[in-house]
Order: C-alpha cells, then sequence, then structure tokens
C-alpha cells in the first residue's frame, strides 16, 4: 500500500500523476515512482526512496514523457523501503509495469513456481509477483506466439492471485490503455473530457473531475482515450454509477494553514454543521436519517446494538456507547474490528450492527461488517466518504459530511463521527418512544449550539501553545476521564502519541488506584478530563468522583492539567493548569473535549519537530490487515 494514480489523455502526463501523488502524501509512504509510455521511447520509470520531492528530482536529471502513466508511493509492506523496492515493478521483459496496493498472501508459492519457469525476481516485494505472472499469460505459450488483450492477461492474474489488492498495469504492447483491479483496497475512477484517471483517493484526481465511481470487489477496467470498460473478473460487464463529488478542490489545501491537522481542526465547527445540516428540526426535535433501508419498526424491536469500528472511530464508537444507551435505552457492545470476527461473536437476527470508517475501506471493519451480514445482523455504516465500500455494503448509511481528511491523525471526522452518533441515539430514542418530544427539542438545540462553541475553543489555541512549552519533552503523558469521558481521554491519548511520538496511555480516572497510580511523580503530566453538567445529577456525582482522582494524582506530586466547566473555580485551587470547556450535557461535551486535546497534541508535536501531518509508520487508511 499505500497510493495509486493513473492517467491516459492529453495532458501532460507527468505532471498530472505527480501532483496526484502529491494529494495521496497524507496516506503516509516511504518511497515513490512513475512509469509512463506513449511517446515512442517506450516504457520509461522513474523511482526514489524517501519523499516526493526526490523522486521529482530524479526526473529533473531524468525526464521522461508519455500519453499514459502510473504512479505509486508505496508504503512497506513486504521488502524494506528502498529504491529497489519502489514501485512501479516491471516484467523480466521490460514491457509491463504494476502498481499494487495491498498483500499477495501466496506470493511465495507463486514466485517459486515463477522462478521454475525461467522467471528472475530483483526486489523482495510481493507486487514484482504480479508483473510476472501478467507477462505470463500475456506472452504465454497458449497464445499461439500472439498477445493476448492486456485486461485478459489481468483478469487471469486475478485469479491466481490470495490475498487483497488494488493494481493497475500499463503495457508497451497494448498502447494507450491502462488496466485497473480490485479486491480490497479502494480504486476510484474519474471519467474527464477525453481523459479518465483511477486514483486510490478522491483528492489525487479532484483538480481535473468531479465525476467518478469506486471499483467494487471483483471489478476490472480498463481505460483508454476513448473511455472506460468495467467488467467482473470473468469478463462480464458491469456498470457503475458515477457520482459528482461536491468536495472544491481547495477543501483538499492547507489554506494558510502551517499543516492539514490545523487546518483540519479548525474546520471542525463546519464539519459538526454539516453533519447535522438537513436532519433535524428545530421546531420538533425530529431527526431525519433519509439514507436508512432499516425500518422504524426494525429498529423498535432490536434487541442489541453492536459497533465495531478501528483506532479513532472506536473511541467514536465507545463514545457512542454512552449516548445511545442514555438516550435510547438500547444495550451496545462495542469491539476493535480487527479482533471482533476472531472471537466468533453471537450476533441475533434482532441485532444492529453499526461500523465506523473514516475512509469507508479499512480492511477489518469491511471483514466485520460481512461477518455480521453473515449472521443475520442488518448493518448501518458511520463514513465521510460516498460510494466506499462500507456504504455500499450497509443498510443504511450516515454520512459526517466532513469534507477530505488529508492529516492522518483524524481530528474533524472524529468530530463528525461523534456528531453522527448522537444523531443516531437521539433518533433511537424518538422511534422506540424512549425520549419525549420535549427533551428532544432541547437535546437538538443543544446540538446546534455545539460549531459555536468549537469556535469559542479555537480561540483559546494560544492557551494550549503555551502548555506545549512547559511540557514538550516530557517521556509520558496520562489521560483520565470518567463515563463518555474515557473514550475522549482515550483519543487524546492517542493523538499525542501518533504526532509527538510521546508514550501516552488513556485510562478509567476510577481505575487509577489498580495500577496507573505507581506511574505517578512529578514527572508526569496528567491530563484529567472533570467537566461538569450541573443539571444532570449523574454528572456531578462523576465530578465529584473526579476531583478525588486529581487529588490523587497531586498528592503523588504529578502535574495535573485538567479540562474543566467554564465557571469552575474550584479546580482552580487543585490542579496545575486548567483549559475550560463551554457548558453542554455530557453526550455533547465529549466534542468539545476533544478540541483541545488536539491543539496540545498538535503543538507538542511541532516543537519536537516532527511531521504532524505524514507520522512515521503510520497511513492514512489501513486498506490490508
Amino acid at each position: 500500500m499505500c497510493g495509486i494514480v493513473g492517467y491516459v489523455g492529453k495532458k501532460e502526463v507527468v505532471s498530472v500523476i505527480i501532483e496526484g501523488l502529491r494529494k495521496l502524501e497524507y496516506r503516509g509512504y516511504d518511497s515513490a515512482g512513475i512509469a509512463v509510455c506513449g511517446n515512442g521511447d517506450g516504457l520509461q520509470i522513474r523511482r526514489a526512496e524517501g519523499k516526493l520531492r526526490n523522486l521529482e528530482e530524479v526526473i529533473r536529471k531524468q525526464p521522461l514523457d508519455g500519453t499514459y502513466g502510473i504512479g505509486h508511493t508505496r508504503w512497506a509492506t513486504h521488502g524494506r523501503p528502498s529504491e529497489e523496492n519502489a514501485h512501479p515493478h516491471r516484467d523480466c521483459t521490460g514491457r509491463i509495469v504494476v502498481v499494487h496496493n495491498g498483500i499477495v498472501e501466496n506470493y511465495l508459492m507463486l514466485k517459486k513456481k515463477l522462478t521454475q519457469e525461467g522467471h528472475k525476481f530483483t526486489t523482495e516485494t510481493d507486487t514484482e509477483i504480479i508483473a510476472h505472472l501478467v507477462e505470463k499469460y500475456l506472452h504465454g505459450a497458449g497464445n499461439n506466439g500472439t498477445p493476448i488483450p492486456l485486461e485478459e492477461a489481468v483478469r487471469k492474474t486475478c485469479k491466481d492471485l490470495t490475498g487483497v489488492f488494488a493494481m493497475s498495469v500499463i503495457s508497451a504492447d497494448d498502447p494507450n490503455k491502462i488496466v485497473a483491479a480490485r479486491l480490497g483496497p479502494p480504486s476510484v475512477i474519474g471519467i474527464g473530457n477525453e481523459e479518465y484517471f483511477v486514483a486510490s483517493d478522491v483528492p489525487a484526481i479532484l483538480y481535473h473531475t468531479r465525476d467518478m465511481f469506486f471499483l467494487h470487489d471483483g471489478d476490472l477496467a480498463v481505460l483508454t482515450q476513448s473511455g472506460v470498460q468495467v467488467t467482473d473478473f470473468d469478463g462480464k460487464p458491469v456498470t457503475r454509477e458515477v457520482q459528482h463529488i461536491t468536495w472544491d478542490p481547495i477543501m483538499a489545501e492547507k489554506g494558510g494553514f502551517k499543516h492539514f491537522m490545523l487546518k483540519e481542526i479548525y474546520e471542525q465547527p463546519r464539519s459538526v454543521r454539516d453533519t447535522t445540516l438537513g436532519r433535524v428540526s428545530q421546531d420538533s426535535g425530529r431527526i431525519f436519517l433519509d439514507e436508512m433501508q432499516i425500518s422504524e419498526d426494525e429498529f423498535r424491536t432490536m434487541k442489541k446494538i453492536n459497533i465495531s469500528a478501528c483506532g479513532t472511530s472506536w473511541h467514536a464508537g465507545l463514545a457512542g456507547k454512552f449516548m445511545i444507551e442514555r438516550l435510547a435505552r438500547v444495550p451496545v457492545e462495542v469491539d476493535y474490528a480487527s479482533e471482533w470476527r476472531y472471537r466468533d461473536p453471537i450476533i441475533a437476527p434482532d441485532t444492529v450492527t453499526v461500523v465506523i470508517s473514516q475512509s469507508g475501506e479499512t480492511a477489518d471493519t469491511i471483514a466485520a461488517q460481512r461477518e455480521a451480514k453473515a449472521k443475520g445482523s442488518k448493518t448501518l455504516a458511520i463514513c465521510n466518504v460516498v460510494g466506499s465500500a462500507i456504504t455500499r455494503e450497509a443498510q443504511g448509511t450516515i454520512y459526517t459530511h466532513a469534507g477530505p481528511e488529508i492529516g492522518v491523525a483524524s481530528t474533524k471526522a472524529f468530530t463528525g463521527q461523534l456528531t453522527a452518533l448522537y444523531l443516531f441515539a437521539l433518533y433511537l430514542g424518538e422511534v422506540r418512544g424512549v425520549l419525549a418530544p420535549e427533551r428532544a427539542k432541547e437535546l437538538v438545540a443543544e446540538l446546534t449550539r455545539i460549531p459555536g462553541k468549537i469556535e469559542q475553543l479555537l480561540t483559546h489555541d494560544d492557551a494550549c501553545e503555551e502548555l506545549a512549552k512547559i511540557y514538550v519533552r516530557a517521556q509520558d503523558f496520562l489521560f483520565l476521564g470518567r463515563g463518555i469521558h474515557y473514550p475522549i481521554a482515550l483519543e487524546g491519548a492517542l493523538k499525542l502519541k501518533e504526532i509527538s511520538y510521546i508514550h501516552a496511555e488513556g485510562y478509567p480516572a476510577g481505575e487509577m488506584k489498580h495500577g496507573p497510580n505507581a506511574l505517578i511523580d512529578e514527572n508526569l503530566p496528567v491530563v484529567i478530563i472533570a467537566t461538569c453538567d450541573r443539571s444532570d445529577p449523574n454528572s456531578v456525582t462523576r465530578y465529584e468522583k473526579t476531583m478525588s482522582n486529581l487529588k490523587e494524582v497531586k498528592a503523588r506530586s504529578g502535574k495535573v492539567i485538567a479540562l474543566a466547566t467554564d465557571g469552575d473555580e474550584e479546580i482552580r485551587e487543585e490542579a496545575d493548569h486548567v483549559l475550560y470547556i463551554p457548558p453542554a450535557p455530557d453526550e455533547l461535551s465529549a466534542i468539545l473535549e476533544i478540541v483541545p486535546l488536539q491543539l496540545l497534541a498538535y503543538h507538542i508535536a511541532v516543537r519536537r519537530g516532527c511531521d504532524v501531518d505524514q507520522p512515521r509508520n503510520l497511513a492514512k487508511s489501513v486498506t490490508v490487515e
């Protein structure tokens, strides 16, 4: 894995591909390469280890040009990061090249067989196997010496592979053609004016077209200057609906911010508004979820909800559990998608499974969704990308409408997911008759105030920056919270470790006596989420218990950074630092609390000189297990 761009058309192919790869840098990568053909010089390849600028320097010294080509940014799965292992990979003849995201699980067996047949390999990668298989079928003995069409060779190759893949292939022997195939990782086809594109993600081609469609698993697309044909791996034609993507290309640029992550933190008021827009009635308190093929009767009679997700989306799901159980009184179970199917979960037909993924292409989440469906559960997707895999397979979808998120560390997608889960909790509460209309109106009104409160929080960015100056050299952090604020503690810790490389751990505040107290000394910063909704007795009780935990930390000389509700003067007497949050019900204060924690992580990472948008060893979309 990580990023693919292909182009066939009349534009200068190298600049189109390089610019597309640049738009995919957020996915994380360790090398890059490009192959072009069609100008009479045969098939030409340039590759480089490291950042895209290294590839651009190679191209500056050794220019190349053509009418069609493919490019790739690689995140190593098989073979160390190096120029040798960078994509594209070629066959023995040097006239076929492949770029590939995914994992070929049976590549060692295939490599051994191909070696016995006379093929010679030059890299450590599993991708090189694909190029040799295409060569074998394109020029195979069974063809009577006449090459078959490239797409037919790729179809045969796909059937030999075990694992997951999104690949694009070009051949000098079948010119002005790109063949793309998908089984697992995402692949999107762009439709232009006598020009066509293939890419791993929408931002790579948004500057050229907004009309595109996603390949489904088992799809093979043939791109030429005349158009695009899609078939399955058996050659049977299939039709995919072209969608008009409404994202503005400018949304994928930094817009004056130093980093994409900071820009996306500041976009959260808009992403919460956009996720809410058109789904609530402030007059009646009603929630409208239109893209839903699960009936209200099914929601009324269901006995349980399963939530399955990974990483930040799992934290959102855990917060969603508190929202749903409190507002709709339905039991909720939350699992890591990467673990769920391996415990053979018990799923009854009267269960709804919610899968959450920013990209909609997370391999483990897709696998969990399919496991749930196979056991009779309907699935509901919470996702940011229209037409992605989990939305196509779900019976209902709540899109977050956050726009493209470029930074690897998720920010606005997370608050969008929390907003979607809150809407879903309100919807269930209304449908099941648990939530009275007047209470629903109050909660909807509170939701509509959240974007303004986030804007208010963002005006205090300098306070987070000052804290970053104090704690930039810390080696460890501890984040504590109770109830719905525990998932926010987990997410705050994750943000810090992802982008600053500081060891950070989120923990339930009530569990401190069961081990973590041993870690506390004068060098340990402890972030304690101690907000309180004074109108809610449960929240007041939680606050009082959390204050006891804060005093335990101070008694052991720990440094306390507290998140507290505006007007709380008591906490100033106890904590070393206080970041204030506008008042909100517990279920919504979670959306507010994460904002200063994102900013704190960001400023610490910047001061440590870390690559904020592309943290080491991480990729934006984890499309392989």
